[in-house]
């Protein structure tokens, strides 16, 4: 009898996870792998391009870009857990490479295989529950409030509508509530947080008292980048409730 053989996907852990949050980039891995992938990661993978991009820096981004898509050539399937860089890869890399032929079709063949961590677990994998080790101190306990915040890019380019939701109501030990004004942005926007600062301030004050009365103990969502932002002023501001990635919310979630 021949078994069949696992699915395979290739993590494009994005910079900010990297350097910062490597801690989210094992339990992506964790969770690919209990729900039946096989998990490889390109060598060699830098940024994906798209703060130069956003900045005007064109040319930079090019060359960046170029080398992500030499690095993904072969690869079945690409995983990346954040919208924004997904985003970049299958949307914007159509734009920046418009006026060259043989890399826009090159760009157009990886942007249909990239997908977003949740996405790809819903839509490709068929893969909603989540079968876990127990809690530990760092990961959500039974019964934890989780709200859940739609990033921009996620939910405006990518199109991710449902998935995020859809694994958190079947997440065992994980009660969802619903987070007021969701679908507004928290205000990091990479370096328009940098660029407008008081305009993103009261932007993620509106985002921190929506997360406050929603009564959550945890928020998530799919972008490190919208979590390391709003994370600060909790943190801050001592706040009662902590920022997960989606990846640890689903790898800590008690069965």
């Amino acid at each position: 009898m021949t078994l069949p053989q696992p699915t395979r996907a290739s993590l494009f852990v994005t910079c900010i996870v990297d350097q910062l949050y490597p801690e989210v980039g094992v339990s992506v891995v964790r969770v690919l792998r209990r729900a039946g992938v096989a998990v490889d990661f390109p060598d060699g993978q830098t940024c994906c391009g798209q703060p130069l991009y956003n900045s005007g820096y064109v040319s930079e981004a090019r060359k960046l870009a170029e080398r992500t898509l030499d690095i993904l050539s072969d690869k079945e399937y690409v995983v990346v857990p954040s919208g924004s860089c997904g985003a970049m890869m299958r949307v914007f890399y159509l734009d920046l490479f418009a006026n060259d032929p043989e890399l826009l079709a090159r760009a157009k063949d990886l942007s249909q295989r990239v997908y977003e961590f949740t996405e790809f677990l819903v839509d490709v994998v068929g893969y909603e529950s989540t079968p876990v080790e127990p809690a530990t101190d760092d990961r959500p306990e039974r019964g934890s409030a989780v709200a859940y915040h739609p990033s921009c890019h996620l939910l405006r380019e990518m199109e991710v509508t449902n998935a995020p939701q859809r694994l958190l109501d079947a997440a065992p030990g994980v009660d969802r509530v619903e987070l007021p004004d969701a679908e507004q942005c928290c205000g990091f926007g990479g370096t328009f947080a940098v660029k407008y600062p008081h305009i993103s301030e009261e932007m993620l004050a509106d985002k921190v008292a929506a997360a406050t009365s929603s009564g959550a103990d945890t928020l998530t969502a799919c972008d490190m980048g919208c979590l390391m932002h709003i994370g600060g002023a909790v943190s801050r501001q001592k706040l009662p409730f902590q920022v997960r990635h989606i990846a640890q919310v689903l790898d800590g979630s008690a069965g």
